[in-house]
């Protein structure tokens, strides 16, 4: 506290005070004092005590300041170091850099593939069509006027056309497109992960395990090449894609326990792990079946379709070669017929469909496999937690939380009574 100290007061007596109103000027002198307050020094106790907190929560962190507490003000923005726990190393670390480069190279091809692929879809479905059109132009022209050089021009113009339509019905060019897109999307969602893991938590083997298991899973699941590797456009039944590991790292490690023995829960409840169970129901009886269903719609439309395209120009070649007016004009109408089943098929691009319905499929897949073993594991420890599970699930569905554990009402009460419930899981698709 400042202390005031008036060092002197002067009131002059004057003896004219007689006169009007006069003043006489006085000097008021005061001055202050300030304590000097102690210098504030690392060897001080209490800074001790603050350098050694400051520390502590970094560490906590998982990150450590580069440069020691004493820095100058012009050093303040200090840089922050990841700092390895016991259990990582500097080789596990460089490895799954190594994976991450390999996971971005990846993206980069698949996004060029994928392009190149749309592409073709494109550029072959207007080809056909041209041909496909032209040819029956020609044969049109040749009931009308009869020359042979009309009825070879359309005869090798609708074989060329069969070709390269039952190529594209082979190979399905908007659905190796969607392949590509999926791919890249997915190879994205594993480098974010990957970088978060490597920003938030100190990697270790099983980590770089587990990432390099669904690197060599997702191409498996969507190989670039096409001769041998290619996935099967048509197959006997419809079946959801899969692009994970079927054993993942914290699947079923401790099944065999009859009691906790942590009792930390790490944010479950057996409320929540109700709603979880309850969600999972909904996924599998609603979405998942009524994907698969629209999947076999659309493979079937699909396959009818690729088969009808070559064989009508096939028919369309064989009337243009045989000649005869009414030869050609079946050749003029099965050309007709092919144009608008090509475009129908490839320009409204049924194969993409298809794909596109066998990824939400697995989609819904996924999720209801991760979230039973996640209740399957015994050990609170080993889960991810409860409160963070239970917000992806929801963004994933395109749901708030209170929305979540709505749908979750629901499909209990519909167990109990036995109806189905009034709504799909996924806001989102």
């Amino acid at each position: 506290m400042a202390a005031l100290q008036a060092s002197s007061l002067f009131i002059p007596s004057s003896s004219s005070s007689s006169c009007s109103g006069g003043y006489s000027k006085g000097t008021v002198t005061a001055s202050i004092q300030v304590p000097k307050l102690p210098k504030l020094s690392l060897a001080d106790p209490s800074a001790v005590i603050t350098k050694k907190l400051v520390e502590e929560l970094s560490i906590r962190n998982g990150y450590a300041f580069a440069e020691p507490l004493h820095m100058g003000v012009a050093q303040k923005d200090r840089v922050l170091e990841p700092r390895l726990s016991p259990t990582s190393s500097v080789e596990t670390t460089a490895k799954l850099y190594a994976i991450l480069v390999a996971v971005e190279d990846r993206v980069e091809m698949h996004d060029n593939i994928g392009e190149q692929r749309d592409n073709w879809n494109k550029l072959l479905l207007n080809s056909v069509n041209m041909m496909t059109l032209t040819a029956t132009t020609t044969a049109a022209m040749a009931v009308a006027a009869p020359a042979p050089s009309l009825r070879v021009c359309s005869a090798l113009l609708f074989t060329a056309a069969t070709g390269m339509s039952f190529v594209m019905s082979k190979i399905q060019p908007s659905q190796l497109a969607e392949e590509q897109r999926n791919a890249s999307r997915l190879f994205k969602q594993l480098r974010s992960e990957i970088k978060s893991m490597l920003a938030l938590q100190s990697p270790t083997k099983s980590d770089v395990k587990e990432m390099m298991e669904k690197v060599l899973a997702l191409d498996r699941a969507y190989p670039l090449p096409l001769l041998g590797a290619m996935i099967e456009k048509f197959p006997a039944k419809f079946e959801p894609a899969t692009w994970w590991p079927r054993v993942s790292s914290y699947r079923r490690q401790s099944r065999g326990r009859k009691t906790i023995a942590n009792a930390e829960r790490n944010g479950w409840s057996e409320d929540l792990e109700v709603e979880m169970r309850a969600i999972v129901q909904v996924l599998k009886r609603k979405d998942k079946q009524d994907y698969l269903r629209l999947g076999n719609l659309a493979l079937k439309l699909n396959k009818t379709l690729a088969v009808s395209g070559p064989l009508l120009t096939g028919i369309a070649a064989a009337g243009s070669v045989f000649g005869g007016s009414t030869a050609t004009m079946v050749a003029a109408i099965a050309g007709a017929m092919a144009a608008i089943v090509n475009g129908f098929e490839h320009g409204g691009q049924v194969g993409m469909v298809v794909e596109m319905y066998r990824n939400n499929a697995g989609f819904f897949g996924l999720m209801e496999e991760t979230i039973k073993a996640m209740l399957e594991e015994r050990d609170y420890n080993k889960r991810e937690n409860g409160e963070m599970c239970e917000m992806k699930v929801a963004m994933k569905l395109g749901r708030s939380l209170s929305q979540l554990q709505d749908l979750a009402r629901k499909s209990m009460a519909s167990c109990i009574e036995g109806t189905e419930v009034d709504e799909f899981g996924s806001k989102l698709f």
